[in-house]
């Protein structure tokens, strides 16, 4: 291209400068490319890992938490009685 037209040194060298430019700018366009695709597999491969990650931490969560207490029943003989009032009616201070 230039040193087709400027038939010198330094035009071949900015010629093949150039050529290099382009080849490395479509090596860094397939790299993203792959880049890209690697990225969407990931994404379709994590898809549903969000609900199984919360899921699991509600599951930690439960298992934090102190068992609670189990109902024994209770030892011995129990008797209902009924209530006794063992309150006393007060006079009231001013004689009627």
């Amino acid at each position: 291209m230039l040193s087709s037209v400027l038939r010198s040194e330094r035009a071949v060298q900015v010629n093949i400068a150039i050529m290099r430019a382009f080849v490395q700018f479509r090596q860094i366009l397939t790299n993203h490319e792959k880049l890209a695709r690697k990225l969407a597999d990931l994404e379709k491969k994590i898809e549903g890992h969000d609900t199984a990650i919360q899921s699991l931490f509600e599951t930690i969560r439960e298992l934090m938490e102190p068992p609670a207490a189990p109902n024994k029943p209770e030892i011995g003989f129990h008797m209902r009685e009924d209530s006794i009032s063992y309150r006393v009616k007060r006079r009231s201070s001013v004689p009627p």
